[in-house]
């Protein structure tokens, strides 16, 4: 990746809704090599999608909680697929140290989390889990400094 992908990225990042024209004249390369490179970026991984980007508060999940998950010896596969199931577990990753698995979870309320919590836990994969509520996001997803 050169500057110029990187300033390509930070100003798609800064202007979501902007055309390749206006990426072209906003960084001041033809319109052309933008469509390239967003083409190549996009077949690299490096642009994963050009969807919006939703609000789990605003959509009604105001409640968002990191549950550290430990499996049964073996049993990965089959925790997954029960994770996978439950629709409000935004997203799961393995990880090394204590618990085998962190997942982010969003919820109506407190009371709703603690359904999602017991749905997790019947599933025999699941050993034990550990949950955290998010009180506040102090810094949200960024990637604009590693680009820059």
């Amino acid at each position: 990746m050169d500057d110029l992908d990187a300033r390509l990225l930070v100003t798609m990042r800064a202007h979501p809704r902007v055309g390749l024209t206006e990426l072209a004249r906003l960084l001041g390369v033809a319109r052309g090599t933008v469509q390239a490179r967003v083409e190549k970026l996009t077949a690299r991984g490096v642009i994963q999608d050009f969807g919006p980007t939703v609000s789990p508060a605003a959509a009604g999940y105001p409640i968002l909680a990191f549950v550290w998950l430990q499996i049964a010896q073996g049993r990965l596969e089959e925790a997954v697929a029960a994770l996978g199931a439950v629709p409000q577990i935004l997203e799961v990753h393995g990880t090394s140290g204590q618990h085998d698995l962190l997942c982010r979870v969003v919820a109506r309320s407190t009371d709703h989390l603690q359904e999602i919590i017991a749905r997790i836990l019947a599933s025999p994969a699941v050993q034990r889990t550990d949950t955290t509520i998010a009180l506040s996001t102090q810094i949200p997803y960024r990637i604009e400094p590693l680009l820059q």
